[in-house]
Formats: structure tokens, sequence, C-alpha cells
């Protein structure tokens, strides 16, 4: 099923709008290497003419509002793209002071840690920032991972075993849902933000009890309807991990979160973030009871089998911290900005689903088209990740729009026109 063997064949153009990844996760055989060759003449022809070359395009530039992207298909760069693609929510992670911090630590420290944080990876970096973290939170104390995606991972499997009950979010993140796989604890899911079905799974069951929710939802740009959520928790007796992934550092009075914003900070048992969204680098963290993050040293393999957080990182990590905190206008511009995008894509009846943050979902509802229509946005200036099953469920394609304190008035308009510019033509709003 090669491209020079397929153009014109209609079977061909057939599977590359109706395949993709799902229809190579099985595979007969005995060999595992076997599914490789059927899935490699897929992808040879997937790749461009199914415009799969739109997944991890190389930039050549800082993921800042306007970026330099390169485009494998024609080989050239495609310099001043409006970045509505990049976490950076504050504009932190190329904020010069951030950069100089990230410099002075590699020059004090090294490259990386050279260890795991349990023995010879943990430098006083990494103590200063997880007591900046808690204090900020404030709570008890912060423990920190390499990963968003291992503090997920490390803090469900290290706390909860088989026999026990985990309850989540249904649109929880894969990083939740493999933690729960890897805990073995029985594990069930709630219709999305939905309390009254949240109650029904946790009724009858005796035995502990953990309820998983996001700030907000990375793909539907929700926020969690923590108040509800809540009560449920404490009917049931079970804990909430809120993993706020998307809404530390913006949401609430003082950037602490959904958590602070809905003034349930004590409510919840485990704070869950990262630091690849809002600040602009790379890790995740926990923040909750002394004796539980005491408790995940000994108990989250994710965190005691992976090497420290590299000590550059986290000294810039430590600067955007501080730039969070003492700048408040950071979030004050992001927040002017979401309700600005949000109202140019109102008006221009974008459909943006169920979004109410500074996440935007571009309803497309057009699985076969959505790669097209990415397309046609990268050649008119706008830089956006198509996502479809089975990132979302089966006619849900969209794209993630991310907005950025950084971003100006002219940047958004112009990306707004461009937005609903390409989206008439291709007949998905008026």
């Amino acid at each position: 099923m090669h491209a020079s063997r397929g153009a014109g064949d209609a079977e061909s153009l057939r599977r590359l709008r109706t395949y993709d990844y799902t229809n190579f996760y099985f595979a007969a055989g005995t060999d595992p290497f076997g599914i490789l060759e059927p899935f490699g003449e897929w992808y040879k022809d997937a790749q461009f003419g199914g415009r799969y070359y739109l997944y991890a395009l190389p930039m050549g530039s800082a993921p800042s509002t306007r970026v330099a992207i390169q485009d494998p298909k024609t080989r050239k760069t495609l310099a001043g793209l409006i970045n509505f693609a990049s976490y950076n929510y504050l504009g932190l992670s190329y904020r010069p002071e951030v950069i100089e911090a990230v410099c002075e630590g590699v020059r004090a420290y090294g490259a990386g840690a050279s260890g795991s944080p349990i023995l010879s990876g943990s430098m006083d970096l990494h103590k200063r920032l997880q007591k900046e973290v808690a204090d900020f939170k404030g709570k008890e104390a912060a423990i920190l991972f390499p990963t968003g995606y291992s503090a997920n991972l490390g803090a469900i499997s290290g706390l909860m075993r088989p026999g026990d009950l985990i309850v989540a979010d249904r649109l929880a993140h894969a990083s939740i849902v493999d933690g729960m796989i890897l805990s073995k604890a029985t594990s069930r899911f709630f219709k999305h933000n939905n309390a009254a079905d949240l109650d029904r799974k946790l009724r009858g069951f005796e035995g502990k009890k953990l309820v998983i929710v996001e700030g907000v939802y990375s793909m539907d740009g929700d926020v969690a309807d923590l108040p509800a959520i809540v009560e449920v928790c404490r009917r049931h007796g079970a804990r909430l991990l809120v993993d706020e992934a998307h809404s530390t550092f913006v949401y609430g009075a003082n950037g602490r979160g959904v958590a602070e914003h809905f003034g349930l900070d004590d409510e919840v048992d485990i704070h869950l973030g990262t630091f690849s969204k809002s600040l602009g680098g790379l890790g995740g963290f926990v923040a909750a009871r002394k004796e539980f993050t005491v408790y995940l040293k000994g108990f989250a393999r994710a965190r005691i089998f992976s090497c420290a957080l590299p000590p550059g990182v986290v000294a810039g990590l430590l600067k955007a911290l501080e730039i969070a905190r003492n700048e408040p206008e950071l979030r004050d511009r992001l927040w002017d900005n979401t309700r600005y995008m949000h109202g140019l894509l109102r008006d221009a009846g974008v459909d943006m689903g169920d979004s109410n943050s500074q996440v935007i979902s571009i309803m497309i509802r057009d699985d076969p088209n959505v790669f097209e229509i990415a397309e046609d946005l990268l050649h008119a200036g706008v830089y956006l990740n198509p996502v479809r099953y089975p990132a979302v469920g089966k006619h849900k394609s969209r794209f993630r729009m991310s907005i950025s304190a950084a971003h100006t008035r002219a940047d958004l308009e112009e990306g707004a026109e461009i937005i609903t510019s390409v989206l008439k033509k291709h007949g998905k709003c008026p």
C-alpha cells in the first residue's frame, strides 16, 4: 500500500481515511514483530497521504507566541506561525530570567542529576523546589517527580492496592488510567463531571476508596465540578486526588489551582501538578500532608526507579515559580486573553464544545478530514495540533488551542481570523 502504487487507487484512499493506529493494536501469529510490516506499509502512505506528518513537527524556535516549524512534506521552514499549540500559559519558558537561571544551574551542577532521587540524585536545588512548592500550595510537604505522567503513576500505584477501589472521571488523563492499572485496585469510571454517577459508583463499597479528577480537562477545556465531587467524597469517606496539570499556577486568587478557585484547598487530599504547562519546564509534583509524601518516597516506583530532574531544569523552575508568584498580572493577562479569544470564536460561530478555560477545544467532529483542515491552518499561518480517536472519542475530532499570557491582541485577532476562514472553507462554521 505504498503511496507510489496507491495514487488514484480508491481502496488505498479509503484505507488512508478510515484506518488509524487502533487498527494495528492487535495482530495474529506468534511473532511480536509480525505487526510491524503491515503497520509500516500503512504508515508509508499515511505519513503524507493521510497527513500523519502533522504530528511531531520539528519546531525551530522557542515555544513562544510565534514559532518556526519545519514542514517535512515540503522540506521548507514555515516562519512566523501564530502558536496556539504549546502549553506555555504564562509565557515563562523563554523568559530571559528563566533562561539565565537554567544556564547558572547547569554551570554549577552539570547537565544531569546522575542518580535516583532516593540515592545520589537529590541536590539542594531539589529540596529547595520541594519546599517552595509546598509553601506555594499551602501544604505540609511536596515531593518531585521526573514528569507529570510519573507523578500520577507513582502517587496512584504507590497508595492503592488490590482490593481497594479507585473511581476516576471517564475523561481522566492516560497517566491516571495507567496508574490505576498499575495499582491493580478495582477501577471504575464515572460519567464526566457527573457527581450523581460518582455517587452510584462509590455506593456499597466498604474498603479503601480514592476518587480522581482533573482541575481542567486537557482535551475539553472544562473545569471539574469540584464542590459537588467533594460532597460525594465526604459522604462515602473517599479520599480525593485532583490533577491540576492545566490549572496549577493559573487558577485561584494566588494561582494555586481549581481547588483554591472553589475555596476547597483543605478538602482535597492529594494535590498533583506539573511544571511543564504554566511554568514552561519539566516535571511533576505531589503536595499533601507530610506523612503521605514520606510514604511515597518508599512506594512510588515511578520516582524511585527514575533519575531525578536535571538541576538546570530545577533552577529554571525555581525562577519561573518566583515570577509566577511575584507577577499576578500574568494570570490577569492570561484570563483577559482567554475571554477575548472565546468571544472572537463564539461571535464567528466556532464550536468550542464545553470549554470555559484557557484550553479551547475547536470541535471539528469529522475524523477523516481533521488532518486536511490542520494542513490548511498550518499553511495559512496558525500552528494547532489535530486531535482524533483514540485520544478522543470517535467523531469528536478537534483542535486543542492553548492561550498564553504572552499572546498580543494582534496575535489573537489574526489567529481567530485565520481559524474562522479555514473552518468556513471546510464548512465547519457559518
